[in-house]
């Protein structure tokens, strides 16, 4: 069983609790909401113990989350450039108490919400891809109540507030530390529009692949900065660098430019045929005004058709093309979906946005369970890619369904109704009891 890689990491000196986690990935593929209650209800488990198993237990899920790394990246292909792909995700909440909640832009919904953020690493290779890292997303309203973090059992080197590129920055570098492979770092705009990151990843040796907002500055020629000179004797010398040129958005430029500047790309195979994109390369400069530095940098903009648009998408890569072929970066920008995707078979497939737990070690025991999962879901795609080239992560859990459970008798549909009323009439009289 491919759990059993695991079993190391669910054992101290006095016992183990790999029968736990057994329990509660097979619970990931037979239950239909992924949360403890529910699972404990279909495999008609201990509902406490598998709660303190999640809640209290002190198995280590970064152990856990840094072995699923290492697995993910001995089984993926040597097909193409491996990414190293960096994005947030967000879960709804109801109320203030789950650990990271506040008022805040969460992507799954496209708008500020009550809910919990994180940013996650993904290790993708061609068509093939798997969470890998993950760091909690902690507000000011968060660090600046210490009560809240106690309450939250928020380790105290974890009470520092973060921005997402510093979690980000810090998943960057946690995975070279463990030696895993990759070419290149891929991230959105927020990521890509934050020059601290962007040279933090520069400074590591790494080539990044980062989308940008179509209003960034660029200068198509190096500018020079200098002081202007004083004009006459009265007020200030002038503090403020000038540049030598005028810098315009990228959106502005690609306005300048005519149907031989753009080239026809194939970027890879999709479901829906080839992908495939006008593209336009472009060596810039960017002026830092923060620390006064010129930097260059290749723009890279891609127009592709969707079903009711063309969409325009704008990167920056420090990759030069006497390094790359444009195939090569074409296809780095475009791989950016693909931890999009992970997110979608996450939570549509294995519930990671079901989690009801309030407190920090429970959020990254479940997250490590996920992602657990995840990774056996890519091995399965990668050793039947021959035979069933179009394996999906639905297929795979819809087939564990059937293995584990094929059918449900009306005796077990039974069982599962009073287990459930029972709990919940527990759960009404202890609020009774409370009045």
């Amino acid at each position: 069983m491919y759990l059993s890689e695991y079993e190391y990491f669910f054992k101290n000196k006095t016992k183990t609790n790999f029968d736990k986690a057994s329990q509660y990935v097979e619970g990931l593929a037979l239950s239909d909401l992924k949360n403890i209650e529910r699972i404990s209800e279909t495999l008609n488990a201990n509902y406490h113990q598998m709660q303190h198993f999640i809640t209290e237990s002190n198995w280590d899920a970064r152990a856990v989350i840094d072995q699923t790394a290492k697995n993910v990246d001995q089984a993926l292909p040597n097909r193409k450039l491996t990414g190293l792909l960096i994005d947030e995700s967000g879960w709804v909440k109801k109320g203030k108490k789950s650990v990271g909640v506040d008022h805040q832009y969460c992507g799954n919904v496209g708008k500020t919400a009550n809910s919990q953020v994180a940013v996650f690493g993904c290790l993708c290779n061609d068509k093939y891809a798997s969470l890998v890292d993950t760091r909690l997303y902690l507000p000011k309203s968060w660090i600046d109540d210490q009560g809240r973090c106690e309450a939250a059992g928020i380790p105290r080197e974890d009470r520092i507030f973060r921005t997402k590129p510093e979690l980000a920055t810090e998943i960057v570098k946690h995975q070279l530390e463990m030696g895993i492979s990759f070419d290149y770092v891929g991230a959105d705009g927020l990521y890509g529009n934050d020059i601290v990151f962007t040279r933090s990843v520069a400074d590591l040796g790494l080539i990044y692949m980062l989308d940008i907002h179509s209003n960034q500055k660029i200068y198509l020629e190096e500018p020079e900065l200098y002081l202007p000179e004083r004009k006459s004797n009265r007020g200030r010398a002038p503090k403020k660098l000038k540049a030598s040129t005028s810098a315009v958005n990228a959106d502005t430029y690609i306005k300048t430019l005519s149907a031989k500047d753009w080239k026809k790309l194939n970027i890879r195979d999709s479901a829906k045929g080839k992908l495939k994109g006008l593209f336009h390369f472009k060596t810039v400069y960017i002026w830092d005004k923060a620390s006064n530095a010129v930097e260059k940098r290749l723009l890279i903009v891609s127009k592709r058709k969707t079903n009711d648009c063309v969409e325009t998408k704008y990167s920056f890569t420090n990759a030069e093309l006497v390094q790359y072929t444009e195939q090569a970066l074409a296809y780095m920008q475009a791989q950016r979906f693909f931890i999009e995707h992970s997110f979608k078979e996450q939570k549509q497939i294995l519930g990671m946005d079901h989690f009801q737990t309030r407190k920090w070690k429970s959020w990254y025991h479940q997250v490590a369970l996920n992602m657990i999962v995840g990774s056996f879901m890519l091995k399965e795609k990668i050793l039947n890619q021959d035979q069933i080239p179009l394996l999906s992560a639905r297929d795979i859990m819809d087939f564990l369904v059937y293995k584990f459970y094929r059918e449900m008798t009306d005796e077990r549909m039974l069982e599962k109704l009073e287990h459930r009323h029972k709990k919940r009439q527990r759960d009404i009289d202890y609020c009774y009891s409370k009045q």
